[in-house]
């Protein structure tokens, strides 16, 4: 094959999703795609996928990718004459614990949400419907009729063919080998293929690499963190009168069964995985299997035995060992690489490649195609991982881990055991010592609730009420009654400072950055549609200078979007969240306990709400921003990291007298949800309008010019389709969580982008759209409201405004 000189795309990697992402680009439109594969389509991890294909996923938008692939699948063999196996036989996941049952019961909620169809099933109908199971021990399933399962190595055979018809150029046997770079752009992909060796100049480069995906990114010049992991199933010899069956999962014990021609799959997802290839994966890595491991497997062939009798007289035809990779998340990688301008990232994607392979395909091709999201993909977007999330050692020690977690209980607030203690505050040490309870975001280690004296420090998981309720209550009643200290050292910090920084922030900003030094601006950056990329609170420093304040799981994608509509301003964008350290002092006596260690005037008139000022505190210097997340009077402490231990306590010492508690993240989140504030990637992401989500009141119109605001014009002419509602269960029982259905006059109209409990208004709380489309305020309101809580309907109040503190009197206190 002589391959061209140029082209608009160079996608490396030939294994489902790499052809997926041929075959929508070529249907978008583009010319000249061009897909190099070092060895064989489909050799690297695609060929021995189990072929599993299932609707629902965690999200609606992940959801929505998912059938999206199924839709696909079913016409692909008409368009292109490749079978792909594709067939509806529906699937069943089996509870064996009471916690299990209330989750894939909460599943079921959230999937009628999300538009699939589902049922909840008893265990004699599990048995009705899969007879060869053993149903002891068996407390419930769930079964959805239309997923089912497909011939992975045809499926990405089809989509080469389909990218092929539409005039893609499709390269075995050839391997990208190097690349060249103008700053911030790959200008060309060096190929070898036997002898023959060649560049292409191209426009855009996608890494579809797999397993490889890793060691691709890095000759990319970007960060793809992911692991190989040996994955393994073995296959039944054939069993008379077997057929067709449901896809049967029983992750209680780890495992997941299919029917195959006559004979059955057994896989696993053990909870301690065995990573491969740590130094690096053989060059000549084609259709390979890894050494079979018995005794490894073991366990789980035990456990199924006894779950499907049969199994006992069936031989086994295969014991298969093969690698899959998987990501620090259990979330792929999609997007825009954050280090590059032109290279995009489609890998990663936790043995769930041939279900998602299509929905993420055609999101990225119209990502690339338009160059914006064609709608909220933060799930999987790559800038969510962090630089240090690409070592090595890292990757090996988390990757034990999460290849389990596919199959482990989805428990609320669930935090990852390995690979801990990466990124400390200047406080970790002391919060530690008073009994901290470690989470961890963006490998930051956080304090999440505090543990009474004799409790033990750490998360004893469970959808009922977790060991920290009523820790977290009482933090919460600090807080809402007294004073609170909690530590944000971990949200994002950046500079902006420069000749254009007030015009710079004023065109990427829906706020007004002109404003007097020591003021803050809390605002978002708006897309073109007037969608959400950034939830942020600016303060004006000096002249010249702002400071910008994230969230810590999107401090990179938000410093991403920021340089790359800096264009021509004269700005200089710098990361500083190590410099400082941050304390949070809440609640209605924060002012006395300033007071006690500072000499500054706290008061209304010198350091009014939304504005900064700097002071002594104890034998230190720092900067208090008189803002809040928890709806209380109260300030951020800002201190440099070398005397932030001095500044926590004094901070803490003083605040004995004073009864002030040491807070967490847990208390922060329902301090907010009573608030109705917005949590970003939850309530408000790229695709939800600024002005449906509540914070018109955040975007100032009368400025000229500012991305998104012809969206946001256009909006307040046309009316709104929906609106954010706060909702409050009646039954102070239940627990929220998010993704629960609302239910508006017994009709499923949305579902809950975020959930937590109330503990000052005394019942769960969350945040959802309800559309609304030609109504008013009052018409929303009119109508009765309930929230499906695990299949029963939950009467709850509703609210447009904020249910705790309506008119911000105690922040302005």
């Amino acid at each position: 094959m002589t391959l061209p000189a140029h082209a608009r795309v160079v996608i490396i990697g030939g294994g489902v999703i790499g052809c997926s992402v041929a075959y929508h680009l070529a249907k978008q439109g583009w010319k000249d795609i061009v897909l190099l594969e070092r060895k064989q389509l489909t050799s690297g991890t695609t060929w021995h996928a189990a072929g599993l294909i299932a609707q629902l996923r965690a999200t609606a938008n992940m959801t929505k990718l998912a059938k999206y692939s199924q839709e696909l699948y079913g016409n692909l063999e008409a368009e292109t004459g490749v079978a792909t196996g594709f067939k509806r036989c529906g699937s069943i996941t089996v509870a064996l614990t009471d916690e299990r049952r209330e989750e894939i019961f909460r599943s079921a909620a959230m999937a009628r949400a999300f538009g699939v169809d589902v049922a909840e099933i008893s265990p004699d109908e599990v048995k009705a419907m899969y007879p060869h199971l053993n149903i002891e021990g068996v407390t419930a399933g769930v079964y959805l009729d239309k997923d089912g399962q497909g011939d992975p190595a045809n499926i990405a055979l089809a989509l080469a063919k389909g990218a092929r018809q539409n005039g893609a150029v499709v390269a075995e046997r050839t391997k990208a080998t190097g690349v060249t770079r103008d700053r911030r752009r790959i200008t060309g992909v060096d190929w070898e293929s036997g002898d023959a060796q060649g560049h292409i100049v191209c426009d855009h480069v996608v890494n579809c690499a797999g397993m490889w995906g890793h060691e691709v990114g890095r000759m990319l010049n970007t960060n793809v963190p992911l692991h190989a992991c040996e994955h393994f199933y073995i296959v039944t010899e054939s069993i008379t009168g077997l057929t067709q069956m449901p896809v049967l999962r029983v992750p209680d014990e780890c495992a997941y069964y299919k029917e195959d021609a006559g004979k059955i799959l057994l896989g696993a997802f053990e909870p301690d995985a065995k990573p491969w290839a740590m130094d690096g994966i053989p060059v000549d890595f084609e259709f390979d299997q890894l050494p079979e491991d018995f005794d490894h497997f073991e366990p789980i062939l035990e456990h199924a035995v006894n779950r499907m009798p049969m199994l006992a007289d069936a031989g086994i035809h295969t014991f298969f060992n093969g690698p899959e990779s998987f990501t620090p998340d259990d979330a792929y990688h999609l997007g825009l690489a954050p280090e590059m301008d032109n290279v995009w990232v489609a890998a990663g994607f936790n043995s769930i490649g041939i279900q998602s392979a299509g929905g993420a395909g055609m999101a990225l091709a119209q990502w690339m195609d338009t160059g914006e999201k064609p709608f909220d993909l933060g799930d999987v977007d790559i800038s969510r991982m962090q630089p240090f999330q690409g070592s090595r050692t890292y990757l090996f020690e988390r990757s034990k881990e999460t290849l389990g977690l596919l199959y482990a209980d989805h428990f609320p607030y669930r935090q990852k055991a390995t690979a801990r203690g990466i990124r400390r505050t200047p406080f970790h040490q002391h919060l530690l010592d008073q009994g901290a309870v470690m989470g961890e975001i963006a490998g930051w280690e956080r304090a999440n609730w505090f543990s009474n004296l004799g409790q033990d420090p750490a998360y004893a998981y469970s959808w009922k009420r977790q060991n920290f309720f009523d820790n977290v209550a009482a933090e919460h009643r600090a807080v809402r009654e007294n004073v609170g200290i909690y530590d944000m050292s971990s949200f994002g910090k950046i500079r902006v400072e420069g000749r254009d920084a007030t015009a710079f922030l004023n065109h990427i900003g829906g706020g007004e950055f002109d404003v007097p030094v020591g003021k803050i601006v809390y605002t978002q950056f708006l897309n073109s549609r007037a969608g959400i990329e950034a939830d942020v609170t600016v303060t004006r420093l000096t002249e010249t200078a702002y400071l910008v304040v994230t969230p810590a799981a999107t401090r990179l994608a938000d410093e991403t979007w920021m340089r790359r509509n800096t264009g021509d301003f004269n700005v200089v964008i710098t990361d500083v969240t190590a410099g400082e350290g941050v304390l949070a002092v809440m609640g209605p006596n924060a002012r006395r306990l300033l007071q006690a260690v500072s000499p500054a005037d706290f008061g209304n008139d010198v350091n009014p709400f939304g504005t900064v000022q700097d002071i002594d505190i104890g034998m230190a210097r720092a900067r208090v921003h008189r803002v809040t997340y928890v709806g209380e009077l109260g300030w951020e402490v800002y201190i440099s990291a070398d005397m932030a231990a001095h500044v926590f306590e004094v901070l803490h010492g003083a605040g004995q007298d004073l009864g002030a508690k040491l807070c967490g993240m847990h208390m922060m989140d329902t301090c907010r949800i009573e608030k109705g504030f917005r949590h970003f990637g939850h309530d408000i992401t790229s695709e939800d309008h600024v002005l449906e989500a509540g914070l018109g009141f955040a975007v100032k119109t009368d400025k000229p010019a500012f991305i998104g605001r012809d969206a946001v014009l256009r909006k307040k002419d046309a009316g709104l389709n929906a609106r954010m509602v706060q909702f409050r269960l009646t039954d102070p029982e239940p627990l929220l969580y998010h993704n629960e259905p609302i239910l508006r006059d017994g009709e499923i109209v949305g579902y809950l982008s975020s959930g937590a409990y109330g503990h000052h208004l005394g019942g769960a709380m969350g945040l959802g759209y309800v559309p609304s489309k030609g109504e008013s305020a009052a018409d929303v309101l009119a109508s009765a409201y309930e929230i499906d809580v695990m299949g029963t309907r939950v009467h709850a109040q509703a609210s447009l405004r904020p249910m705790y503190d309506p008119k911000s009197e105690r922040v302005k206190a």
